[in-house]
């Protein structure tokens, strides 16, 4: 068993070192074309590794979907078909994906307030991936444990989820990443700088120094436009190493940060949804992971049409609602009362998650919200400058 999961690490590490390695070795901004063919390339990676969770499963490769009996965990005690693991698989990655979406807009809100440029937010979203996986597989690693040692924490799980369903949907609030605890706390505690250099996430303030000096130097006349009011200064030439001083935080370093607080909030309502799906962790793991990659790469192509479906917050509560009021009520239960098969139990409820989120999407395009006017537009772009002036200030006072 662990040998599938050494190969899985593996196959994720590759995807990932080729991805910065060779295809982003240079920074450079994400075309939509460049965006949709890793989404496809991740989509069908993940299709394919199904396919491979039916294959072991049914064959019990390595003891895979064997029954367990000295194991607590539901699914692996019981043991799992090669279709059962291959719906579970598949409902896991939808919900994960439909849940991650979300996450998406809150990203494209943190990636604008810190006024990241395009050409470096690749950077932030790689290492805010290999962030998501460790703490991924924490989650995982410490719900499976609980799941196993106390068998009434699948009910509160539920419970949990039908709670984060409700505040999502009587909540209208945009997330602001200004009230964030985790960014007042990066300015209490480190020196940040406000401009960019390059696609470092620290510098020293020797370099600093010298940056500010060769900007200068190369001062234009022309005024920069609004949305690159970040400055960056780039690498500086002559720096005296001698005189380095602290190392300072840059704003790619406090975007990233901030990425993964938001994640690691995420996380708390994605893992217990899909420990309602199945409590096997290689499943869970695995589509989660697959889901994250393929979606973070998707990003590029999503993040200026996620205004479009604003229906789909609703959507993503219903899931959460449905996902809870079956982990409340239980598996067997639900079986017994519609009196259908474990395998038609799990169609089912792949089929009631599709069309919450189809529904969402189609609702959206059918009933679209109001753009907002220009001077609406304008005067939000004055609050984030007040609300980023707040931030720093607060900080460091």
């Amino acid at each position: 068993m662990i040998w599938f999961w050494l190969g899985f690490l593996a196959l994720v590490t590759t995807f990932l070192a080729l991805d910065l390695g060779v295809f982003h070795r240079k920074a450079h901004a994400v075309s939509i074309k460049e965006a949709l063919i890793w989404s496809v390339v991740w989509v069908t990676t993940s299709l394919l590794f199904s396919g491979f969770i039916f294959l072991a499963y049914s064959n019990h490769w390595l003891g895979l979907g064997s029954p367990n009996p000295n194991s607590s965990v539901p699914d692996v005690a019981k043991g799992l078909s090669g279709t059962e693991a291959f719906i579970k698989y598949i409902t896991g990655y939808v919900i994960e994906w439909s849940l991650s979406v979300d996450n998406i807009f809150v990203i494209a809100l943190i990636f604008g307030y810190f006024r990241i440029p395009a050409k470096y937010q690749h950077r932030v979203l790689f290492w805010g991936i290999m962030g998501a996986i460790v703490m991924r597989g924490v989650f995982i690693a410490l719900g499976a444990q609980l799941i196993a040692n106390f068998h009434w924490i699948i009910p509160v799980f539920g419970l949990f989820l039908v709670y984060t369903a409700f505040k999502m949907l009587m909540s209208d609030d945009e997330a602001d990443p200004s009230k964030s605890w985790a960014l007042k706390q990066l300015y209490k505690r480190f020196p940040v700088t406000d401009t960019l250099h390059g696609t470092r996430f620290f510098v020293y303030e020797g370099e600093i120094a010298a940056g500010e000096a060769k900007a200068a130097e190369n001062k234009s006349d022309v005024p920069a436009p609004r949305e690159a009011a970040t400055r960056d200064v780039g690498k500086p030439e002559h720096v005296d190493k001698a005189n380095l001083g602290r190392r300072v935080l840059t704003p790619l370093a406090v975007a990233l940060v901030i990425v993964e607080v938001t994640d690691l909030i995420f996380a708390v309502d994605s893992i217990p949804a899909i420990f309602g799906i199945t409590t096997d962790p290689f499943l869970v793991f695995t589509s989660n992971i697959f889901a994250i990659l393929g979606l973070r790469s998707m990003y590029f192509a999503l993040a200026g049409l996620l205004h479009k479906f604003h229906l789909l917050k609703t959507a993503l509560a219903l899931i959460l609602g449905f996902v809870g009021v079956k982990m409340l009520l239980g598996a067997h239960r639900i079986e017994h009362w519609l009196n259908i098969s474990h395998n038609t139990y799990s169609v089912l409820t792949l089929a009631i998650i599709l069309t919450l989120l189809a529904g969402g999407v189609i609702a959206s395009l059918m009933f679209p919200k109001a753009a907002p006017t220009e001077g609406e537009h304008l005067a939000a772009e004055a609050t984030d400058e007040e609300k980023r002036a707040d931030a720093t200030e607060t900080g460091h006072g």
